[in-house]
């Protein structure tokens, strides 16, 4: 008989309801979403399943206890207490992180060495011996989150960041992280139900997450280990048939997947990452300054994409965002048009009103994702 049990899939702010919806779609059980996670329940075949095909998650999390603390040596005796040996083996390797928000820690590298230490000790303890620490490919990677005088240690089943999906070799200076590009498509409603154009797609990300959803391809297909791999209760058959159930529900695309970027080096990224996801036939990505661009099609277009902020690339704000507004208004008819700001100000120089604004941040920078619907001629014409 299966047995269900407790996980946690870790997301980014703001994307709470986006990664809640596809754990229904999976058919988790049990699902409450909290800050930057949702719980959920489901047996050990979901654990990998939730890995393989969840876009918004960066990590899955098994809980294994949890206790309260009031003082150092409080966890330190708690985590020294708990019985690593049925988790660790004692020549094996194990690496520890930490989340924390703490009157008692107040640093997450410190929480990160009291557990290395309480673990450690017990096998020296009971054994003479103990596992290497490994934060490269450890055997097990403990997860340790504080919240004020709660403790949960967690098994982490993804191990590397699910972002890093294994098809991104080339990146440009900017690169939007995988999981943030998925998150944007899902929120500006993209299904693959017509064309799509990233009008600056720096080296492909937008272009890959948004034909992996149009095509219902496993985001982290391409990943070559996941951190239960080296479980001891790994079953490679059970893996195997998930991940060909899953690669069972792909389906084709009828309509068109296009990026422009006007730096030669860039378009080179995008085509080499695009050929590492195996979606080179899906895609067509060239040389193209976006303003001096035209839409080729008459058709509806979904257009998403991640322009410079300023911070690493560096430009004229108003002068940019004005000649965005100029070029989606000009030259882009029949278009839904979603891009994300983080200088708040710069959403007055487009000269055209959003019809949408959400609220993100991309890593700590407060931004949003803003949405223009440019109509065939005057907006009261096209409600007409």
């Amino acid at each position: 008989m299966e047995i269900n049990f407790k996980m946690i899939a870790k997301c980014l702010f703001e994307f709470e309801d986006e990664l809640a919806k596809e754990l229904r779609e999976l058919g988790a059980l049990d699902i409450k979403k909290g800050v930057r996670h949702v719980s959920f329940v489901g047996d050990i075949g979901f654990m990998y399943k939730a890995n393989l095909s969840l876009r918004t998650a960066i990590s899955i999390l098994k809980p294994v206890f949890s206790f309260k603390i009031s003082n150092e040596e409080d966890f330190y005796n708690e985590l020294n207490a708990y019985p690593w040996e049925n988790l660790i083996d004692k020549d094996g390797t194990f690496a520890v992180e930490s989340t924390v928000n703490s009157e008692i820690f107040t640093h997450s590298r410190y929480v990160v060495f009291r557990t290395k230490d309480a673990i450690v000790d017990r096998f020296r303890d009971k054994f003479q011996s103990r596992p290497n620490v490994d934060t490269d490919r450890p055997d097990c990677q403990v997860s340790v989150h504080i919240d004020r005088g709660n403790c949960e240690i967690s098994l982490n089943s993804s191990g590397d960041p699910l972002f890093k999906r294994g098809y991104k070799t080339a990146t440009n200076i900017a690169p939007i992280n995988e999981v943030l590009a998925a998150g944007l498509l899902l929120k500006s409603g993209w299904t693959g139900q017509c064309d799509f154009l990233d009008p600056m797609c720096g080296s492909g990300t937008i272009l890959i997450e948004a034909t992996m959803i149009a095509c219902h391809i496993p985001p982290n297909i391409n990943r070559e280990h996941f951190a239960f791999q080296n479980w001891e209760d790994f079953d490679q058959s059970l893996f195997e048939v998930i991940k060909d159930s899953a690669l069972k529900k792909v389906r084709s695309f009828n309509f068109e997947i296009k990026g422009y970027d006007k730096a030669p080096s860039a378009v080179e990224k995008a085509t080499q990452n695009i050929e590492n996801a195996n979606l080179s036939e899906f895609i067509t990505v060239k040389r193209q300054d976006f303003f001096e661009s035209i839409k080729t099609s008459e058709r509806h277009l979904h257009m998403v994409f991640n322009p410079p902020y300023g911070v690493r690339l560096d430009v004229d704000i108003p002068a940019f965002y004005a000649k965005v507004g100029d070029t989606l208004k000009r030259s882009y008819p029949g278009t839904s048009a979603w891009f994300m700001v983080a200088d708040l100000e710069a959403i007055k120089h487009v000269g055209l009103r959003p019809s949408r604004k959400i609220k993100l941040y991309n890593a700590k920078l407060e931004s949003r994702l803003l949405n223009y619907q440019i109509y065939e001629g005057s907006k009261k014409a096209a409600k007409q």
